[in-house]
């Protein structure tokens, strides 16, 4: 697509919303309905797509995009009426005979930038919370994806007047040009680096941006673990669409005397997940492309494996895969993972280790697994991340009533549920005065007006 192409489109939505169309909140369910029933309709086509772009299965595509979209439109559906109404605030005396309200208001057009290893979710889910607000979408899937990118296409064209909500298909050149358009709001899903071009481009025209980053964000075994459940639901949550998960543990710290048992216990479960041969089975997904394949197994050769470290180059497959003996100096400590492969480093100290991670950049998420409520208290107040679980992985982002983002290095701003209604809205405040007159704001003063203007505003 061309840049004059993309800015006709960016024109033309603006151009509609200004109409008004986009802001009865009748006409928002009914897009959220629709939008529903297309999904729903489609939902073959996206398992085929998705199976295509990454090999997931299609229960692994229904639990983790599909059925996680479809519960946030169900809740949004339900929530965006009482969501968008005006809401009053007290007002101070001082103002008397007035009514203090805020009402939410759409930002305008709004430009939704995806990633390729969610690629319907984080598609999908930042437009639902857009169109709940109000506004305009222009969409930009990753060209890493593309099978299921045509499907978020066809899907959006049945939906959508193009005026309200349409998608740009395409790599980089139709980014640059996206980017020097002039949105009311961007949202970004992807990697630091892409984000701080998109930031730097949306300063250009001061634009408010959500950055959904990534990072390494780490699991703490605290001692009183059960390390069978630990080990359970790790394998599960990291080799999920094969580690391509921004929330994916990226390494586990555990104590020097559980290592071993908490390794041979997720061996267990990576034998009963993926079977003996888990590179030939049909729920482990691929690595994206040829580019992410070697990087990952250029980081293999990092501390010693454990389990796995098989790798297939004719199907861009690598084995579910455990590390140990890492030192913090090598190649897989060093950027965010991204890959089916976990290193488990040992820590001595609980204390120790806070400080250690306390200097490292805020991760997205963080993992604690312990039985102590007092330990929970303790790392949960020293360590800085976007969001996490207590005695699980992953699962919390599948929660729309929890606001999901990163802090410091991992992203900016929230989404899901009310956050992602209130992300893609601008707060009006608005006083409302009547006939009724207050004089004592009035000139001309004397000490009688201050010391009266003193009581009403103490």
């Amino acid at each position: 697509m061309t840049e004059t192409e993309i800015k006709e489109i960016v024109q033309k939505q603006r151009t509609y919303f200004y109409t008004g169309a986009t802001l009865p909140v009748d006409k928002r369910i009914e897009a959220l309905k629709k939008l529903k029933f297309c999904i729903q309709k489609y939902e073959p086509l996206i398992n085929e797509a998705l199976k295509r772009d990454l090999g997931k299965s299609n229960f692994e595509s229904y639990m983790c995009e599909v059925g996680l979209v479809l519960s946030e439109l169900s809740y949004m559906i339900r929530h965006t009426p009482s969501y968008a109404k005006e809401k009053n605030v007290i007002t101070p005396l001082a103002q008397f005979a007035s009514r203090s309200y805020k009402k939410p208001s759409p930002y305008g057009v709004v430009l939704v930038m995806s990633p390729w290893n969610y690629p319907f979710l984080l598609t999908i889910d930042p437009l639902i919370d857009a169109i709940a607000a109000g506004n305009t979408v222009v969409l930009k899937p990753s060209a890493y994806s593309p099978n299921t990118s045509r499907v978020i296409e066809t899907i959006i064209c049945e939906c959508f007047d193009p005026h309200y909500v349409t998608v740009v298909t395409g790599g980089r050149t139709e980014n640059t040009a996206l980017l020097n358009e002039h949105f009311d709001y961007i949202f970004f899903t992807g990697s630091p680096q892409v984000g701080r071009t998109v930031m730097t481009a949306a300063a250009r025209h001061l634009t408010p941006v959500t950055l959904e980053l990534g990072g390494k964000s780490p699991v703490i075994v605290a001692p009183d673990a059960d390390l069978d459940l630990t080990a359970k639901r790790l394998v599960w949550g990291k080799f999920l669409n094969a580690g391509q998960t921004c929330v994916a543990p990226d390494h586990v710290w555990v104590r020097p005397e559980q290592r071993d048992a908490l390794v041979e216990r997720m061996g267990r479960y990576i034998g009963r997940f993926y079977g003996p041969a888990p590179l030939e089975g049909e729920d482990l997904p691929r690595i994206v492309n040829r580019k992410h394949y070697d990087r990952l197994c250029a980081l293999l050769s990092s501390g010693r494996t454990a389990l796995g470290g098989q790798t297939d180059p004719d199907r861009l497959r690598i084995a579910p895969t455990v590390l140990v003996d890492v030192s913090e100096d090598e190649p897989v400590m060093g950027e965010e993972i991204f890959g089916p492969i976990l290193p488990v480093l040992t820590y001595d100290d609980l204390d120790g280790l806070l400080s250690h991670l306390q200097e490292r950049p805020s991760p997205l998420a963080l993992y604690l697994f312990t039985r102590s409520r007092e330990t929970e208290r303790r790392v949960l107040g020293a360590l800085r991340f976007g969001g996490g679980c207590v005695n699980d992985a992953v699962v919390h982002l599948a929660v729309s009533g929890l606001p999901f983002g990163g802090v410091g290095e991992s992203g900016m701003g929230v989404y899901h549920g009310k956050a992602g209604f209130d992300t893609f809205t601008h707060c009006k405040s608005v006083l409302r005065r009547g006939r009724l007159d207050f004089p004592l704001r009035y000139p001309p003063c004397d000490d009688r007006k201050i010391g009266l203007l003193k009581k009403l505003m103490r």
